[in-house]
């Protein structure tokens, strides 16, 4: 609420309802209003903004701007309106005012919500409805929203070298063409000496890159601090159980080769870091507002000049000591810098079932047999030409040139499987397990020939028969096959299983030749036996006459 007076209020006569309908209250905020107008037309006239008037007079920006669509006479009849509204809830005001004045934090929502489940007979208003009658009410009976504050006390000045503080920011910048384009950025602050760095990135911040900017800020400070802090960021924690600390992998990896401890801030707590919570801001509201974007590079380097022009050199508002000068002092307390080789990130893809890796809408294909079942990965690199993928040693598993569009199978014809050296080359194990290698190739390409898509299978039950049998009743059976165009390994094994074990049978009787399948038809089976004639029956049935 505005309280000074207004020009334009002078020489003007106001007019109200009678003070029976009007006490002092409502009295006092009739004229607020008025003055909150007139304050609203004159900044307007003096050319500020809709969003630059709601935010001094704290009024929302569609109230702001139905201010300045109404006319002098449009507002004093819509203040004669609102003076003589009635407020639909009021029946529920003794409820509203008992549950403010027990919970004074509860919000509007909530006490809608009591509302309605108090009384069945409640009237459907809008929440802004009920909002409005519950900021009258603690208006009304003084009741302010309270909400719970934090105590503060002063921190003494940490020792030179003691501790340094980081944090992440990102912030919305606009190229020269207009575009919108979001940068990411690290910061470390020395806690002591209020010395800053700021390095910036066109990616979202990995443990890898934040490795890299820690050494980036020990370069740039010609020194590591004993301690630095932390909020409990993704980048570095993959979970905590109240205080159980569990680190990514690379960080976990890096903090083991660097000398400094790790301090974790509570969740949700940024306020115990706020020393580099307000470089954050700082680094928005001076270096990057109203700043055109050119490349990450451009960026960084006029970021390293800020701070040796603004950041670094102007008096600190607390401590008031230039940051430069501070830092001298503390250099001599920073732990040695030695170089740190940041291994650079590995952007990996998971191989698909069928060998083939998705990069970009595209599908890219890997050598046959590169899917080892699920969590199968690649390496993805690129040379703006080639798309490399290479193992997780580093080896190079195969290149393709980059594909122009998307929805598109990019296939090396390499990496189609050929079966076929490899069955010659089994077919030639066979035979060289047989005494007579040639009748046993003759025997394996006409299984080839007949059964082309399970010649693997055949193969394999070839090979356990001749592996288990005496190498005589193989080349029995062998011989028995090919004589009698036997073409199966499944027929194979069951003849090699007949010459192994043969039939029993009783002294004298003659053995009966079974038909082999698929071989000849024996001349004995072509036998028919003798057939009597009918007549021969009929007429010893048939009675005599």
């Amino acid at each position: 609420m505005l309280s000074y007076y207004s020009p334009a209020m002078a020489g003007r006569v106001i007019s109200s309802p009678s003070p029976e309908l009007n006490p002092p209250a409502i009295m006092n905020a009739y004229l607020s209003k008025l003055i909150m107008y007139h304050e609203i037309h004159r900044m307007k006239r003096d050319g500020y903004s809709i969003s630059k008037i709601s935010r001094i007079v704290f009024l929302d920006r569609r109230t702001v701007r139905n201010y300045l669509s109404m006319s002098e006479a449009c507002f004093d009849a819509f203040m004669e309106n609102q003076s003589e509204r009635k407020k639909e809830l009021l029946p529920y005001e003794s409820f509203i005012k008992s549950r403010l004045e027990k919970y004074p934090d509860t919000s509007s929502a909530q006490i809608h919500d009591w509302l309605k489940e108090q009384f069945g007979d409640l009237p459907v208003k809008s929440a802004k409805t009920i909002f409005n009658f519950v900021s009258w009410v603690r208006i009304k009976y003084h009741l302010p929203k309270l909400s719970p504050t934090r105590q503060y006390e002063v921190v003494e000045e940490l020792p030179y070298g003691k501790q340094a503080q980081v944090d992440f920011g990102e912030y919305n910048l606009r190229s020269n063409q207009g575009k919108r384009v979001k940068v990411f950025f690290f910061t470390m602050v020395l806690s002591r000496s209020r010395y800053k760095f700021i390095w910036f990135t066109d990616k979202y911040f990995t443990s890898e890159l934040a490795i890299e900017a820690h050494e980036k800020a020990f370069v740039y400070m010609t020194g590591i601090p004993d301690e630095i802090v932390y909020d409990q960021d993704k980048v570095f924690i993959v979970n905590e159980n109240k205080g159980d600390i569990i680190l990514t992998e690379g960080f976990r990896a890096y903090t083991r080769e660097r000398s400094f401890k790790l301090y974790f801030c509570r969740k949700s707590d940024p306020e115990s870091k706020g020393k580099v919570e307000n470089v954050v801001k700082y680094t928005k509201q001076n270096f990057l507002y109203n700043r055109a974007f050119e490349d990450i590079e451009t960026l960084n380097a006029a970021a390293l000049a800020w701070l040796g022009r603004t950041a670094n050199m102007l008096p600190h508002n607390g401590t008031k000591k230039q940051p430069i000068v501070e830092w001298e002092k503390e250099r001599p307390f920073l732990a040695p810098y030695t170089s740190y080789v940041v291994k650079p990130p590995q952007v990996t893809h998971t191989v698909r079932k069928d060998n083939t890796i998705s990069w970009k809408s595209n599908y890219y294909s890997v050598p046959a047999g590169t899917y080892k079942g699920r969590g199968s990965v690649v390496v993805v690199k690129t040379d703006n030409v080639h798309l490399i993928l290479c193992d997780l040693e580093g080896a190079e598993v195969c290149r393709h040139l980059l594909a122009i569009g998307k929805g598109q199978t990019i296939k090396n014809t390499d990496h189609t499987r050929d079966k076929k050296p490899l069955i010659d080359e089994m077919i030639e194990q066979i035979c060289l397990m047989l005494d007579n290698p040639l009748l046993g190739r003759q025997f394996l390409n006409v299984i080839r020939e007949a059964k082309p898509r399970y010649i693997r299978d055949q193969i394999l039950i070839l090979k356990k028969t001749i592996e288990t049998t005496e190498q005589a009743i193989v080349m029995q059976a062998l011989d028995y096959c090919c004589k009698n165009n036997i073409v199966s390994a499944t027929d194979f094994k069951a003849v090699v299983l007949r010459y192994t074990k043969p039939l029993p049978t009783a002294p004298g009787a003659k053995v009966l030749q079974m038909n082999p399948l698929m071989g000849a038809v024996p001349a004995a089976s072509l036998i028919k036996p003798a057939q009597s004639s009918i007549e021969d029956y009929q007429s010893i049935i048939k009675p005599k006459i």
